[in-house]
């Protein structure tokens, strides 16, 4: 049985600090394929262009907040699992995260890299469930649509 070699995880890290999305792609290139964005605008045209896993928000940024950018998103692009980044302990913006902006973790600057390895390979392990929850419905929606047919074809005859 041939086995097809595994993809790295995509994410898109979006911060308005250029040290940060450089220090965050020196830290992980090599594990995962990361996408780096300025600001909410730069993310949304990598989102068009890209199938994104998972996505990493700072949550002060000038034009909008990450919670503001996940919020917006949502209805486009639901699968993307999504974490909030913040160099500050502002507990509306962590309720805000989880309710408004589907918030999977919530972690503080500076990140601490084993630990945001971690959370990464959580929230994949969550987005491929969720993915393979979605295939298995679909699987038993068909085969449901099958038998309903057959049955009503022995009704018939």
């Amino acid at each position: 049985m041939e086995s097809k070699p595994e993809e790295k995880i995509k994410i898109l890290y979006v911060d308005d600090e250029e040290n940060n999305l450089q220090a965050f792609k020196a830290t992980f290139r090599r594990d995962y394929k990361i996408f780096l964005a300025i600001g909410a605008n730069e993310a949304r045209q990598i989102l068009k262009d890209e199938e994104i896993d998972l996505i990493i928000t700072d949550q002060r940024m000038p034009e909008e907040t990450g919670v503001e950018f996940l919020e917006s998103i949502i209805p486009i692009y639901p699968d993307p699992i999504r974490v909030l980044l913040t160099g500050y302990t502002d507990i509306q913006a962590v309720i805000d995260a989880i309710n408004k902006g589907q918030v999977y973790h919530y972690l503080t600057k500076p990140w601490e890299e084993d630990y945001l390895r971690t959370v990464i390979k959580n929230a994949f392990e969550v987005y491929t469930l969720r993915r393979e929850n979605e295939r298995l419905t679909q699987a038993l929606i068909k085969a449901n649509e099958q038998l309903e047919f057959l049955l009503r074809q022995n009704l018939l005859s």
